[in-house]
């Protein structure tokens, strides 16, 4: 993009943004993408933002400034050019520098304009899975998790092939032009054997579904090693959720059916196992990733490890990568006593199933303790951007 033609697109989202202030109505991006309906709030109106640990958010925040690679607020529906997004950095760096909660609550007060998301919100929890696996296929490890195959590329307005179908968001490029992947049931029943994409064996299927949903692992190998697999695409299809699936069936409740409550499910169903996966036509692909940092966190779509109970899966067509987010919601598992979770996040991933203006998936560490918290977590909440002033410079008279 030219700096004049990101100039005009940072001088129409600011006139929406100004708009929104005024008026707190729904608005479009200078592309025409829908934004979330935001109402003009203060930091003192949002519950909880006093009490938070402000130095744990702003090191969150601080991840997408250290890096030489510019990665804040680079696309989606708010845009910062590199100038911006380094006078944004410097200033983080003089609180990070200063090392006090005081200094970091003052970079966000001082930078940002809050802005309330007047939809309803609701979150649920994610996690990085640890299991036993093995490099080679064994007796005991069967099921394996595939490598991308060849040719597989993210369908754009650029190489969209006329009558493509709009909910198919992946395909591969041959040498005909752009085809499908095949789906999951396919690929259940081998459709890419020949290729032979094996990454790495687990032992339950089951398992195996379940990093397909939170999209990374922590893998304890036979070898005594470790590896960390992370995303390296999908097949593009519509993600389902096969709970949801049985809740419309009559086999179960929302409260029900969480992730406990659906592996007990598979359990007592071993011989309708793989019927029910089937109906989940979207089918992920991993990578290696290296563990240069045994305490990271899995690679986020941002580039970035994610950071237990900071990092935020967002919908990336209402929110952009590094935006700041308060998140309030009254869940009973994230509770710490009586005290409710109200706090500071970061948008740093996103996931097939986060679709919406006020949907977030929080991340919540790593192991089957994670796993728990994680797969109880399915609760409203509410949402609050911070916005730089940047992009709405009239928010900070």
């Amino acid at each position: 993009m030219t700096g004049a033609a990101a100039r005009r697109r940072l001088a129409a989202a600011a006139a929406l943004l100004i708009g929104l202030i005024a008026g707190g109505t729904q608005g479009a991006s200078a592309s025409g993408m829908p934004l979330p309906h935001l109402v003009k709030t203060d930091f003192n109106q949002i519950p909880g933002w006093a009490g938070d640990d402000h130095r744990a958010a702003l090191a969150a925040f601080w991840r997408f400034c250290a890096d030489t690679k510019p990665r804040l607020l680079t696309s989606g529906p708010f845009r910062l050019s590199r100038k911006q997004a380094g006078s944004l950095c410097r200033a983080a760096r003089h609180a990070v520098v200063d090392g006090t909660d005081k200094a970091a609550q003052r970079f966000f007060e001082q930078r940002f304009a809050p802005f309330r998301v007047s939809d309803a919100g609701f979150v649920t929890g994610y996690y990085e899975p640890e299991l036993p696996a093995s490099r080679i296929r064994t007796g005991a490890y069967t099921t394996p998790l595939l490598r991308a195959p060849d040719g597989l590329v993210s369908v754009t307005a650029k190489n969209r092939p006329k009558n493509w179908p709009e909910t198919l968001s992946h395909g591969r490029m041959t040498s005909r032009g752009l085809k499908p992947l095949p789906d999951r049931s396919a690929i259940m029943d081998g459709a890419l054997d020949p290729e032979n994409l094996d990454l790495v064996y687990l032992a339950d299927p089951v398992d195996a579904f379940f990093i397909h949903v939170q999209g990374s692992a922590r893998l304890r190998l036979t070898d005594g090693s470790v590896m960390r697999v992370g995303y390296a695409g999908k097949t593009g299809y519509p993600y389902t959720s096969v709970a949801r699936v049985l809740v419309e069936r009559g086999e179960g409740t929302p409260e029900e059916l969480t992730m406990a409550g659906l592996r007990a499910w598979f359990k007592a169903n071993p011989d309708r196992r793989d019927a029910l996966l089937r109906q989940n036509r979207s089918y992920i692909f991993f990578r290696e990733v290296p563990i240069a940092n045994p305490s990271d966190g899995p690679e986020g779509a941002a580039g970035l490890p994610l950071m237990a109970g900071r990092s935020l899966a967002v919908d990336l067509h209402h929110i952009s990568l590094g935006l700041p987010v308060f998140v309030g919601t009254d869940s009973p598992p994230l509770k710490e006593g009586r005290k409710p979770f109200r706090r500071l996040m970061i948008a740093d991933d996103t996931g097939s199933a986060i679709k919406g203006t006020a949907r977030g998936d929080l991340f919540l560490g790593s192991g089957d303790a994670a796993g728990h918290l994680a797969g109880e977590v399915r609760h409203r909440a509410d949402m609050t951007l911070l916005l730089p002033l940047e992009l709405v410079p009239e928010a900070g008279q």
